[in-house]
């Protein structure tokens, strides 16, 4: 048994989120490299020194260069599986992370979407319990799934909240 098999639901299928997520990343880590990387180069050519410059710019294109691929696996790893009693949420490329969240002990669910999200059609379903340790969150998710899953999470926690 590999370490992977522990985070794989028993004879179920993971929904993965929108490959958009990864451009919605991609794209808010370009808004903060590019304009830093800039105004450092201008900086540095201002006060004479065009070397140095010069690696500012390179070393801000490897950032946004590594950022890119390690945005885009980050999204890849967001997977969800709804089951009778609980949710699954799987994320995590370097270290993996599972949450289960028992829909008895759900006490939130929200919805948001910034800007960036917005404009590419996507949006964030977050859960929140007593314990802080099992909030959750799935990104990416189309505002039709999302609200599918909210209200379907909101409807199941109430219904198993109320024999507690």
């Amino acid at each position: 048994m590999d370490s992977d098999s522990a985070f794989a639901p028993p004879d179920e299928e993971w929904r993965r989120v929108s490959p958009r997520l990864a451009t919605a990343w991609r794209l808010t880590a370009a808004l903060v490299v590019v304009p830093v990387t800039v105004v450092v180069v201008v900086v540095l050519l201002i006060n004479g020194v065009a070397p140095v410059a010069a690696g500012a710019a390179v070393v801000g294109l490897v950032v946004l260069g590594w950022l890119w691929w390690l945005l885009g696996r980050r999204a890849r790893s967001f997977g969800y599986v709804e089951r009778s009693d609980d949710l699954l949420v799987t994320s995590g490329v370097l270290f993996k992370r599972l949450v289960i969240v028992p829909y008895g002990r759900m006490q939130l669910v929200d919805l948001v979407a910034g800007p960036v999200d917005r404009s590419l059609g996507l949006a964030t379903v977050k859960l929140h319990t007593a314990a802080a340790t099992t909030d959750a969150g799935i990104p990416g998710l189309t505002p039709t799934e999302a609200a599918r899953l909210r209200d379907r999470l909101a409807a199941l926690g109430e219904q198993r909240s109320a024999g507690l």
